[in-house]
C-alpha cells in the first residue's frame, strides 16, 4: 500500500476559510496595502482535506476566492498547521509577507494560474 502527499504552494481560501477580512480588493485600489501594515498579525484558516504546505522560508501564494475566481493577493509564510484525520480537515496560521500592487494583482493569474475559469479579472470584462 502507498500513500499521497501533495504540497501546496497556494493557500486559497474564502472569507469563511479565514481569508483576511481586512483585505479588500476596492479600498485597495484606491490605496495599496502593504505587508508592513500586517506585520504584526497572524490570521488562522480551517480547510477540508489534509493538506501540506511549503515551510518557511519558501512562501505560499495568497489567494482569495470569491465565487470560484481566484484573487491573488500576494505572498505568505504558513507558520502552523494541524491535520484532524478523522474530520480529515487542514487548519493553521499564516502570516502576511508581500502584498501585490493592484497592478500586480491583475498580471499574477496570467503568469501564475492560466485557468480562464478561475480568473477573477475576467469576470469584471
Amino acid at each position: 500500500m502507498g500513500s499521497f502527499i501533495e504540497i501546496n504552494d497556494t493557500l486559497q481560501l474564502t472569507i469563511k476559510q479565514g481569508f483576511p477580512k481586512e483585505l479588500n480588493f476596492a479600498k485597495h485600489k484606491i490605496k495599496p496595502f502593504k505587508a508592513s501594515d500586517f506585520a504584526n498579525k497572524i490570521y488562522k484558516f480551517k480547510k477540508n482535506n489534509i493538506r501540506m504546505y511549503q515551510l518557511p522560508p519558501i512562501r505560499n501564494l495568497l489567494v482569495q476566492n470569491l465565487n470560484g475566481k481566484w484573487l491573488y493577493w500576494g505572498l505568505v509564510h504558513i507558520i502552523e498547521t494541524t491535520h484532524d484525520n478523522l474530520k480529515q480537515t487542514t487548519s493553521g496560521k499564516f502570516k502576511i509577507i508581500y502584498l501585490y500592487t493592484p497592478e500586480e494583482m491583475k498580471m499574477a493569474h496570467s503568469m501564475i494560474d492560466r485557468k480562464k475559469s478561475t480568473d477573477y479579472f475576467k469576470t469584471l470584462k
